[in-house]
């Protein structure tokens, strides 16, 4: 068995791993303003000296599973104004397309018990452009790109460090740190490297005095002091290496003016040591964080290597066999994804496919709010809140979160976010299905979901609405787990499955306007998507029936009967909740076929498009008639059951032959169909063959929503045509946007108008596989739209699958499309073979835009990079 798949059994493997944040500054969390603006109260400029109350970020940062005590690496090129221990970005105010992290590095490697990883930061030798890239990005309208690092010419002749940084363990809590700095320019440069520990400040706020402590050893040792903390000492092999000490503690006569404490030393006490020389580092050797300071020269197109232990044990010869461990690692982890990927014979799939698991695993984050105390602040620190004003998420006064959770990125989304971490765990389920399942049952825990079954969406709205795919992804992660293991996973399945009948209960009590089976819900994460602000409250009565809403909850509704029918052939309880769902299923698709006359309903049979349908006071309704993903999503309720699995189950197929027997209304939402040799099958959809094949004869137009690089978010129709709609006596214009949104609505930083998501094209090659196990050749359709191109749908869902993926693939020009044309990070040997994964990409040519290490969702390029991309 391979050693990394017999370490997957040990959860104490686990225990330490990347869980430092990239960015905790400006997030709800440390937020203890009175007027709830988190991006000032604590941001950038203050980070250095500001010690956080609920996590901890770094460069490369490791901590243990309670982040009690931390680990980063800290640069200084000795021209910048501080060191360089965060990366640096933009606020949501300060960007021109909302908050945006600044800075160029790749995650490369990672195993699942983090026994190695490996990533690469490029550090600029000259000063870095804070305020080139503040003000430019300021000056720049919502029209106009985002002015990036890059931009700013820096890296135009090579004048930066390549900075490799790798872990390896040599056991659960002893681990190896090489720090490998590479000079890419052509004269010698200095470099600071400082290797830091620090423990997480948990002791002022007025609940716990412990704090655990750093000092010196001997000489290349820090001695760290702590009951509940298993590493005891920090090595640097360069035993020459100065160490520091000063304590995680906020400096408040720098930030507030305050009277300077004697003998205090401030957590910028190590910065502003190795900046000015200053007296603010503890001459006693010891405090709460702790460096050691190596400052080198690396020669013209030379590298150095540094090498430092974090070990529970007091070791003579500490970097003993510290190459052959770190082999030994590397071997087990190309062990364990060359069994992955088997059956991938192109290396640059390969290579896309192994970064995007990278992404994945580096993307675990500490996580902790415990939102009861974060409201009325702490017994030391009083929380100003206006509660007369708003004050946010004051009806999640239960949540309390302290665990590691897959965050979509951790500099531009450092908290969770509920649909997202769904679409994670598909992708995660391939290399640790046991923590996607953890993932997935961690968000309906008692201390997570709301008592009224909603899940938390993310911290800055708890109470927004997110699309419900919780179900969905639990049965894809329970499959993928059943078929790696060979058997299934039944105790989680029916975990899962009693919360989520909480969560769907929560969905019809509060989200059904009129107790009609037509759902709103909101923007539903799909922010700017609409004519107007989705979320907002409209005037007399008037109120916005969703054709998304909607089509999730029949989605929702047959995703927890196939999980009832899953459970119900071991325990014959489940038929019932099976019928439950089924009859469910047929109200809210009936629903949708029955709303309105005409052009007023969901569905527009001249268009041959679902819309949202505006309903007035007066009893009158508006079909909004602006073709976006909103009118595809319907495809996604699709189901198709096996005659063999109903025969399994006498209770639900006498009460479905039942149903369509007696209400005849009903009757057209199920097919059947029979195959020679396989036995009949039954179809369960909101679309029928001839409305299926007039949203796909929309869908693959490429004048409308087919790119070559996926399914755009809105047709391209509005481009040179933008959609007019009048709303509370304003006209509301929307254009095809095909990447950065052009307008603040909702932050400014996403944009569903015109762009390519994965999230939702993954749906899409889903649903047309599952289209085609009913079909199969009996229903081909033009590819793309006018082409006389005949092809049966899953083929269809395979060249979707493919242009997706070709937005990470090198083309036949050694392009890959979303470095968006730029010739260095394409052809240049220390760029070329790096990935970054977008939290969108460009509608026309596949630009990356948005969050760049988004790794989370788009990580499902891994999956569909699998042979066949069998979803």
């Amino acid at each position: 068995m391979i050693a990394e798949k017999q370490r997957l059994q040990d959860t104490d493997w686990k225990n330490w791993g990347p869980y430092v944040s990239n960015r905790q500054w400006g997030n709800v969390r440390e937020d203890y303003s009175s007027n709830g603006d988190a991006w000032n109260f604590a941001n950038h400029s203050t980070a250095e000296s500001y010690a956080y109350r609920w996590g901890e970020e770094g460069i490369a940062g490791i901590s243990d599973a309670k982040q009690l005590f931390c680990f980063a690496l800290s640069f200084w090129n000795k021209k910048d104004k501080m060191i360089k221990e965060r990366f640096f970005g933009l606020s949501n105010p300060q960007g021109n397309h909302g908050e945006d992290i600044k800075e160029i590095f790749y995650y490369l490697d990672n195993t699942p018990t983090h026994s190695y990883m490996k990533m690469v930061y490029k550090y600029p030798i000259n000063a870095f452009p804070y305020e080139d890239i503040r003000a430019e990005n300021a000056r720049r309208s919502k029209k106009e790109p985002e002015y990036e690092i890059f931009d700013t010419g820096i890296f135009d002749n090579d004048e930066y460090f390549d900075i490799f940084i790798e872990y390896a363990k040599a056991n659960q809590d002893d681990i190896l740190v090489r720090v490998t700095v590479c000079n890419r320019s052509q004269n010698d440069a200095p470099i600071v490297v400082a290797p830091t520990v620090w423990f997480r400040n948990n002791w002022k706020w007025g609940y716990n005095t412990y704090k655990g402590g750093t000092n010196a050893s001997q000489e290349g040792c820090i001695d760290i002091i702590h009951d509940s903390i298993s590493i005891k000492k920090f090595y640097s092999k360069n035993i020459n290496a100065e160490s520091v000490f000063c304590d995680n503690e906020t400096n408040n006569p720098k930030l507030h003016g305050a009277p300077y404490p004697g003998n205090t030393y401030f957590k910028d006490g190590i910065n502003d040591y190795i900046i000015y020389g200053s007296n603010t580092i503890n001459p006693e050797k010891r405090g709460t964080k702790a460096a050691f300071l190596i400052d080198e020269i690396i020669e013209a197109r030379q590298s150095k290597t540094f090498d430092f232990r974090l070990s529970p044990d007091d070791l003579d010869e500490p970097f003993y066999q510290f190459d052959e461990i770190f082999e030994v690692r590397i071997d087990e982890a190309n062990e364990f994804y060359n069994e992955i990927q088997q059956d991938i014979n192109d290396d640059d799939e390969k290579n896309v496919q192994r970064q995007a698991f990278a992404g994945l695993l580096w993307n675990k984050q500490f996580y902790h709010y415990n939102v009861g105390k974060w409201l009325k602040g702490d017994p030391n620190y009083e929380a100003p809140r206006d509660f007369n004003n708003y004050v946010r998420n004051t009806e999640w006064n239960h949540l309390h979160n302290k665990d590691i959770i897959s965050m979509p990125d951790k500099w531009e989304y450092p908290w969770y976010a509920t649909w997202d971490l769904a679409f994670h765990c598909v992708p995660f389920a391939i290399i640790d299905a046991e923590f996607a399942k953890g993932q997935l049952l961690l968000l309906t825990k008692e201390w997570y979901m709301h008592p009224n079954g909603q899940l938390p969406a993310y911290e800055w709205n708890l109470s927004d609405v997110n699309p419900p795919v919780h179900a969905w992804s639990c049965f894809r992660v329970f499959k993928i787990d059943e078929k790696h293991n060979g058997k299934p996973d039944l105790l989680f399945l029916e975990k899962v499955f009693q919360k989520l009948l909480l969560n769907f209960t929560w969905w019809v009590n509060r989200k059904d306007k009129n107790g009609k089976n037509i759902f709103g819900g909101g923007f539903l994460g799909l922010d700017n998507i609409g004519a107007f602000d989705r979320n907002m409250i409209l005037k007399d009565g008037q109120h916005l029936e969703q054709a998304d809403g909607t089509s999730w909850m029949a989605m929702y509704a047959l995703n927890m009967m196939r999980i009832a029918m899953e459970l119900a052939q071991y325990y014959q309880v489940y038929e019932d909740m099976a019928i439950k769902f089924f009859e469910h299923y047929l109200y809210i698709a009936e629903a949708m076929e029955n709303l309105g006359e005409g052009t007023k309903g969901l569905w527009n049979e001249e268009d041959g498009f679902f819309y949202d349908v505006l309903q007035l006071g007066n009893g009158d309704s508006v079909s909004l008639k602006l073709r976006s993903i909103v009118g595809l999503i319907p495809m996604f309720a699709v189901e198709i059951v096996d005659h063999k699995l109903l025969e399994k189950m006498p209770n639900f197929r006498e009460r479905m032959d039942w149903v369509l027997k007696n209400k005849p209304e009903l009757t057209k939402l199920v097919s059947h169909w029979d195959e020679e040799g396989h036995g009949r099958k039954h179809l369960m959809s909101i679309l029928r063959k001839t409305r299926l094949t007039k949203v796909l004869s929309r869908m693959l137009d490429e004048n409308e929503f087919l790119s070559s690089y996926g399914i755009r978010a809105m047709s391209k129709v509005y481009e040179e045509n933008p959609f007019v709609f009048s709303v509370h006596g304003n006209e509301n214009m929307v254009y095809y946007t095909p990447a950065e949104s052009d307008s603040r609505m909702f932050g400014g930083n996403s944009n569903w108008r015109g762009p390519i998501w994965f999230p939702i094209n993954f749906l899409i090659v889903e649903s047309l596989q599952r289209f085609h196990f009913y079909y199969g050749n009996s229903m081909k359709v033009e590819l793309p739209t006018g082409s006389g191109e005949k092809k049966n749908l899953d083929e269809v869902a395979q060249n979707i699958g493919k242009r997706l993926c070709s937005i990470f693939l090198k083309d036949e020009y050694g392009q890959r499309p979303f470095n968006g044309g730029n010739a260095k990070f394409n052809y240049d040997e220390n760029f070329k073979d790096y990935i970054t994964f977008f939290e969108y990409f460009h509608g026309d040519n596949g630009r990356g835009v948005g969050a760049s290490h988004q790794t989370g969702w788009t990580a499902t390029v891994a999956k569909l990079l699998k042979p066949r991309m069998t979803i």
